[in-house]
């Protein structure tokens, strides 16, 4: 299966403008952008064929170059990530059969994860698109309830079918926890990792859908391919031994640095 890996990217987020162009020191001091950082890690991934930024901002197509990368324009239409790699469609060599969404802030994103879903695709026929998700450790939820009660964004939870299908995503914590669930190391939270694997297929039933209410109270755009009745696959992973965070705030480059460190990437 020949597998592009796109990097969607956009510089005026509503909770960070500019975002992919912030810095962050590696495990030595080095900084580097973010979203050089998520190119690095995407071309980490064994077995793949393309990596591209995909870009409605000349700022971050520039940086892209700068360092190397190879960056794709698109219009300023693409109201996600999902959109803008359905648009990137017809850049792409005729023969990509697999199109993986690596998030741009989800520097931290071991390569293994990626290799899961690729392999997931591959080995099952009816699987369209496919998402990671693993354990949260219950010291972690204890952190995001305590992010959700002061307002903030910590991440997103999915919940799964007996067949590791999606039944909801939601920025909320889900399920609901009484204190008992979380007596153990691991917790029942299924952390959702935001990279995506789909075929073409897939990526035009997408955007031939419009944006979903629950997609837009959310937030969360994989939201749109349940309501269109598209399962999503969901690929239990390993826990790593770092903690994943995303750039979603300035208060989150601190930690992310911190696990930088701790994984030992420079």
């Amino acid at each position: 299966m020949k597998t592009a890996i796109l990097i969607p990217a956009r510089f005026a987020s509503s909770r960070y403008p500019g975002k992919p162009l912030v810095g962050l020191k590696g495990a030595a001091g080095t900084e580097k952008p973010l979203i050089q950082r998520s190119y690095e890690a995407a071309k980490r991934v064994p077995g793949i064929a393309e990596v591209h930024v995909v870009t409605d901002d000349e700022r971050i197509a520039n940086t892209v170059r700068g360092f190397g990368g190879s960056a794709l324009m698109t219009s300023e239409h693409a109201r996600n990530g999902t959109e803008r790699c359905a648009e990137a469609l017809e850049q792409l060599s005729s023969d990509v059969d697999a199109i993986v969404n690596f998030q741009g802030d989800a520097l931290l994103t071991p390569p293994g994860f990626v290799t899961a879903l690729v392999d997931h695709l591959q080995a099952d026929p009816g699987a369209d698109v496919a998402t990671p998700a693993m354990r949260q450790r219950a010291d972690e939820v204890r952190r995001l309830q305590d992010e959700e009660a002061a307002g903030r964004v910590g991440g997103t939870s999915v919940v799964v079918d007996r067949e590791g299908r999606a039944l909801y995503f939601s920025k909320k914590l889900i399920p609901y926890l009484p204190e008992k669930a979380l007596g153990g190391e691991m917790s029942p939270v299924r952390l959702h990792i935001g990279v995506y694997a789909y075929r073409r297929s897939a990526l035009a039933t997408y955007v031939a859908t419009s944006p979903t209410e629950l997609e837009e109270l959310e937030g969360l755009e994989q939201l749109r391919f349940l309501v269109a009745g598209i399962p999503v696959h969901v690929v239990d992973v390993e826990t790593p031994a770092y903690t994943l965070r995303e750039l979603n705030n300035p208060e989150d480059v601190s930690p992310i640095e911190d696990a930088l460190a701790m994984a030992g990437l420079e």
